[in-house]
């Protein structure tokens, strides 16, 4: 069965560092796209980051720009994000997800940032950025 676990939540000072993991079982992450997700209190739910399976291509809301980094390590199904920088508004419940990667013309579109794309989500982990 499908299933995503997420990792490495915790509580950091501003300009802190802190690395997530996502762990996939079930398939493949040569053959999907993983986005990173967050919700604050009071909050929709909104897009961090994306990789995709198909070029390992990354891609970032802009908000997160230049202080994350998404990576990936296929050999155990483990996608990685890296956050450096942080800042009180990067608070919030950080979730992993999967959705299908989208083909046209024999290649595959980039992944979006948009919950609704995503099918399977994981339990979530809470990132706190305070002093």
């Amino acid at each position: 069965q499908k299933q995503l676990v997420e990792s490495g939540g915790g509580l950091v000072q501003p300009g802190g560092s802190l690395r997530l993991s996502c762990t996939a079982s079930g398939f493949s992450l040569d053959s999907s796209a993983i986005g990173w997700f967050r919700q604050a209190p009071g909050k929709e739910r909104e897009g961090v980051s994306c990789i995709s399976g198909a070029d390992n291509m990354t891609y970032y809301s802009a908000s997160v720009s230049g202080r994350f980094t998404m990576s990936r390590d296929a050999s155990k199904n483990t996608v990685s994000l890296q956050m450096n920088s942080l800042k009180p508004e990067d608070t919030g419940v950080y979730y992993c997800a999967h959705a299908y990667l989208f083909y046209s013309g024999g290649y595959a579109y980039p992944p979006s940032l948009q919950p609704d794309d995503y099918e399977t989500w994981g339990q979530g982990t809470q990132v706190t950025v305070s002093s």
